[in-house]
């Protein structure tokens, strides 16, 4: 099926959202909820545009809005360049502690108003940090409390004996809110400590023991397999494919 982004003719797929075309003809559409991984959730809705379909316009999220033939769709408008300043300045007003939140109030050209400043907050609430333990299957962390209170933690604020320490949160985590601390062999996260093990080849720490096992028991790798760090495996695996001499 067609569609036209900003002017221009693009092919789609059935099950596409816009987001999904405008990635991948390399169109600028801004996104914090969103990840790869999970799909649209159109939580934040920066990534709105405007869309015109049967002779109407309208705003919607592009990340959870389907394509469908013959639609328009607008990436800048006044009224989207507006909603998502709006969207950004209350987002800042929350987690003014982010790097990136600061980055986006600046770009987007935000005035002050009326609601306080939470300096040392950097989370938006996204959740993709809870998709990312979900997909884990540990689901050591979820949002808690309702309201302005909304955030993310652990059961009771307490070390989540599910946690695994493998930091997929921090890591998918856009605005850097999740704190990991790796001193020596020791990794702090969500008030829980864990010891790191040493890779089998270039001996630096790189994940946790509780990581191993668990990725071990439900892939049925063996330990021995697993005991590399992404370079390391990356390499291991180069090596393999340059020695292989095919029949």
């Amino acid at each position: 099926m067609k569609l036209i982004i900003d002017g221009k003719a693009f092919n789609a797929y059935p099950g596409d959202s816009i987001l999904d075309v405008a990635r991948r003809e390399g169109i600028a559409i801004p996104t914090l909820c969103y990840h790869e991984a999970f799909g649209g959730q159109g939580s934040c809705r920066l990534c709105t545009v405007e869309v015109t379909a049967g002779g109407r316009s309208r705003l919607v999220a592009s990340c959870t809005y389907p394509v469908s033939e013959g639609i328009e769709v607008k990436t800048s408008t006044p009224a989207v360049e507006k909603i998502r300043r709006n969207i950004i300045m209350v987002l800042y007003k929350r987690a003014s502690g982010s790097v990136l939140m600061q980055k986006l109030y600046r770009e987007y050209g935000c005035s002050e108003n009326s609601l306080g400043e939470k300096q040392e907050e950097r989370c938006i609430v996204c959740r993709l940090c809870v998709l990312a333990c979900e997909k884990m299957g540990t689901s050591a962390i979820s949002t808690v409390m309702r309201g302005i209170d909304k955030r993310v933690g652990t059961p009771y604020d307490q070390a989540a004996t599910a946690c695994i320490g493998c930091a997929a949160c921090a890591h998918i985590c856009p605005t850097g809110a999740i704190e990991v601390l790796d001193s020596g062999n020791i990794r702090t996260i969500w008030n829980k400590n864990f010891n790191l093990i040493n890779c089998e080849r270039c001996g630096q720490p790189f994940a946790t023991r509780e990581e191993i096992d668990y990725v071990s028991r439900r892939s049925g790798i063996e330990d021995a397999e697993l005991c590399f760090c992404e370079e390391c495996r990356r390499k291991k695996l180069v090596g393999k494919m340059q020695g292989f001499s095919p029949c």
